[in-house]
């Protein structure tokens, strides 16, 4: 008997999660469930040795067939030059790319209308991994608490817009939608 042929991804997943949850990993094995090649949207800058520990632990992780797009303000733009393809896509994170803008003092709610926009004008499919920051304390800091408030919004956006949504706990998924 032939095998199975590979799951379908709807057109947008989102993958929500805290720290360490196993929100990119799952969202990894969405993606390679497909056939390659496979487009790895990576938003996080290397400001100090964690952060690029980080950043070569996840490359390491990664099978080939990944081609590796970085951005870490130009979401929208890298998306809609790529809104054709058939190549399933994973952004990660939404959470980094939003931190990018704050500092860069962009816009931030035209940043997220423009994201919004491409997500939905994309053929996709799409999983977007993106951290829930609401369940905390509140912030002791005014930007802290803008963050916190924008990052909300942006996954409330991104969860409407979307197919299908997970939250990942202890590195275990709870569809949500």
């Amino acid at each position: 008997m032939p095998p199975a042929p590979p799951p379908a991804l709807p057109r947008l997943t989102l993958v929500l999660g805290g720290a360490r949850s196993g929100k990119s990993r799952h969202a990894e094995a969405l993606v390679t469930a497909l056939a390659p090649p496979w487009i790895y949207v990576a938003t996080a800058q290397a400001f100090d040795d964690e952060m690029t520990e980080r950043i070569a632990h996840h490359r390491a992780r990664r099978a080939a067939g990944w081609q590796t797009l970085e951005t870490t303000r130009d979401l929208a733009g890298l998306i809609r030059a790529h809104a054709d393809s058939q190549a399933p896509m994973l952004i990660d994170c939404l959470t980094l790319w939003l931190s990018n803008v704050m500092l860069a003092d962009m816009n931030v709610p035209q940043a997220c209308t423009e994201l919004i926009d491409a997500l939905s004008t994309a053929r996709g499919p799409i999983v977007a991994v993106s951290n829930e920051v609401g369940l905390g304390i509140v912030p002791d800091n005014a930007l802290a608490r803008a963050f916190r408030d924008a990052q909300g919004r942006l996954n409330q956006d991104v969860a409407a817009l979307a197919d299908r949504v997970i939250l990942m706990a202890a590195g275990l998924p709870l569809s949500l939608k």
